[in-house]
This record gives C-alpha cells, structure tokens and sequence, in this order.
C-alpha cells in the first residue's frame, strides 16, 4: 500500500491483530534480503576475473526475479531471487549460473516447516484437522501446504523404511545395544502389534536405530527374526552389553545368535515390576530402597542393600523380593563396565521416551489405521528422535571396552589394582 495513502485497511473478523509477529515477519525479510545481497556480492567478486575479450566483467547482476511467498515458522514471508547474467556465456558455449544456497530457484517453504509436517502428523493431529492446524501457526494465508501432503510424506516414509531395511552393516559395530517392544492397536487389526526396537550405541559414542521390524507378540522368534536379520546384513560381531526388560523372548534369541554379549535387565523396568507386587501404599519407600541398590557406588554396596531388602521385606512381601531376586546377576552387570556408562546402560529409556511419544499417537488417533501405517509412524518417530539422542558420556573408554579391558565398579583395572587387590 503506498505511504502516502489515506486509505485505512480494516481487520477481517478472522485476522488476529499480532502487531509482534508483523515485525518479525517484516524483520526476517530483511534479514533475508540482506543475505541474499552478501550472497550475490560474494558471487560476484569471485567471477571478478572472468572478463570479456574487451576487459568488461563477464558476470553482472540482473535485477531480481518476481517476488514470491516462502513459508516459514513465524508464517508466509515475501522475497525476491536476486539474478546475475552472464554476458560472454553463447561464445564460451557454457553459461555462468548463479544459484542460491539460502533461497533454491524452486523453495516454497523452509526445511524446519518439511521437518513439522510429519511432526504434527505423527503428534496427534489427523489429516482432517491438519489445514486448521497449520492455519494457526502460520495464518489463514497459508499456500503450499495440504492435508494432501501427509499422503505423499507417507509414501516417501515407505520408500526410506524399505531403503533403510536393506542397508549394508557389514561397516558397523555396536558396543551396547538396547532392545524393547511397544504394542500399537490398529483400528484395522484384531490384535495388538509388537513393534521390536533396538538401538545401539557405536565405538564413537553415538547411538543409532539398529534393528526395527512388527513382530508377533514379544516372542522368541519375533526377536530371532530380526537378529538374524541383522547378522544377515553384515553385523556380524557381538555387543558387548545388552539392555532390556524381563521379557524371555529377547534374551532367548540373544543367546542362540549372540551368545557371547553380556545381559543387563533395565532397572525401570524391574522396579516397576517390583511395585506391582505390593500395595500402593508400600511403594513409594520400596521405590526409594531400590533406589539405593541401583544407585551404590559400587557392587559391595549394592548386594549389601539388596540384602537388607530381603530382610525388610522377605516376611510380608514375598513376591516382590521374588521378582527382585531372580534376575540378580543381570541386574548388575553394569558394574564391570565403566562408571561413566552407567547412566546409559543400567535402563532402556532410550527407547522408552520415543515409545512415550507413539503411544500419545496411537490414543490421539484411536490406533493407526493399519499396521503398514503403524509401522512407518514409529519408524519415523525413532529416527527423528535419533537426531536429539545424547552421546554416550566417557566415550574415550568405549575402545577399551571393545578390547576387553577389565572394569572394576566401574574403574579400569590396572597391574598395579590387581596387586592391591591380592
């Protein structure tokens, strides 16, 4: 509108009045505008050099394209392609072209909006409402983007599960692995499906999404399947260490493919199954002393206060003290491996949050519509929650845990502790 205009332009019923997101919006386009310009200048000075046979610059600018609309988070914001020409390129039979790396010729929305579509899909929000949804977070005025999309996204999620079952691990090798399963009802299906999950952590300390398939319950074979998978590949060197629940399942097909990978049962898990032996009003200080068996600084004064457990508990608790007892050894393994570890591998949470965020899925949906969709909406879920996944603290020690160093209550066992110790 110009400047000098007496022409008020009322607000619409359904406008919101946001003079905040007005200047940011104004803001981010000239900032955006600006980089552009160093971006062109930049160009430019590079190509200074290249010249017509009559000394001129060869590359010049040429004006701006025709404005359009790029979608972002704070909504649509309008921009202009800078162009340059280049004068010389029919008798050099090759043209100079500029192309920008911050605004692509054909951009229509940023990356961080491609990355919310499935976000919001794959959160709770159903094809259905999914225009209303982008109306609110990035304004009425919002083109490029449809409930359509979600449709496309879910036939680009199966082309990268299929990629992704198929790749090659014959370069990989994994120092721990977690393993656990999270049941999905399908409105479509009779049952409830069991997705198998493991993830692994690498020599470098980073973890990856190893293993991913839709198993039949967590049986021995679902997890045997997809170990053998896995050996198939090229994985063919043990973990060292192994996290998961009590589920006999795993734990079966582990010893039949990698018999040689030492067990650790999550401790969230087991106290879980703890508390659900006894009354609610027991829990919270039974909670607290298993706390103290975990959390001891070293094995001693773990069994100690697993023994003062039994004692507290063994007369009118049997059952409790029971499930406790029977996974003794596995429960701590994490002992001779180093203190700095024992954060990541003492539970499976690492798989627990992301199923946190599918199960939200699933209720908000009433289950997904069938168990190909089921599958690729954890299989998205796990590999965008890959990104966020914290390294491994003491990743320094991980080769030495590959070489089979000892570990002590978490300290490296050296010539002089061995002979302290005798």
């Amino acid at each position: 509108m110009d400047e000098n205009s007496k022409v008020v332009r009322l607000r619409q019923p359904e406008e919101i009045d946001d003079p905040l997101t007005a200047i940011l919006r104004a803001g981010a386009r000239r900032l955006l505008e600006q980089a552009i310009e160093a971006e062109v200048e930049s160009f430019l000075a590079a190509m200074k050099d290249v010249t017509l046979p009559d000394g001129r610059e060869r590359v010049v600018r040429h004006g701006h394209g025709p404005e359009r609309i790029i979608q972002t988070g704070i909504g649509p914001v309008p921009v202009r392609r800078a162009k340059v020409r280049d004068r010389g390129g029919a008798e050099a039979g090759e043209r100079v072209r500029f192309t920008s790396a911050i605004l692509p010729r054909w951009a229509r929305r940023t990356k961080s909006l491609d990355a919310l579509l499935p976000v919001l899909y794959l959160r709770g929000v159903s094809t259905g409402d999914f225009q209303e949804a982008l109306s609110a977070l990035l304004g009425k005025d919002a083109p490029n983007l449809s409930p359509s999309v979600i449709g496309r996204l879910k036939e680009e999620w199966a082309a990268d599960y299929a990629r992704w079952q198929r790749r090659d691990l014959s370069a990989r090798r994994y120092v721990y692995v977690w393993a656990d399963g999270v049941y999905l009802q399908a409105r479509m299906e009779p049952v409830a499906e069991c997705m198998l999950v493991i993830i692994g952590a690498t020599p470098e300390g980073r973890k990856e999404l190893v293993g991913f398939q839709v198993g039949v319950r967590e049986s021995a074979q679902s997890w045997r399947e997809l170990l053998v998978d896995i050996q198939a590949r090229g994985l063919t060197i043990a973990p060292e260490l192994a996290v998961a629940d009590g589920a006999l399942g795993f734990w079966k097909a582990l010893e039949e493919i990698f018999f040689t990978t030492r067990q650790q049962r999550c401790w969230v898990h087991k106290t879980a199954n703890v508390l659900n032996k006894v009354t609610k009003a027991v829990q919270p200080a039974m909670k607290q002393d298993l706390r103290e068996i975990w959390m001891a600084p070293d094995r001693a004064a773990a069994e100690t206060a697993m023994a003062t457990f039994v004692k507290k508990y063994a007369l009118k608790y049997a059952k409790a003290v029971e499930c406790l007892g029977k996974d003794r050894a596995a429960l701590l393994a994490f002992y001779d491996f180093p203190a700095e570890h024992w954060d990541h591998i003492r539970t499976s949470n690492p798989i627990e949050s992301v199923f946190a965020t599918v199960r939200h899925r699933a209720v908000r949906t009433k289950g997904a519509l069938s168990q190909d969709t089921a599958k690729l909406m954890v299989f998205k879920l796990v590999t965008a929650a890959a990104k966020t996944w914290r390294r491994l603290q003491g990743e320094n020690l991980l080769p030495k845990v590959i070489q089979g160093v000892t570990f002590r209550n978490g300290i490296e066992v050296t010539d002089a502790a061995s002979q302290n110790a005798a």
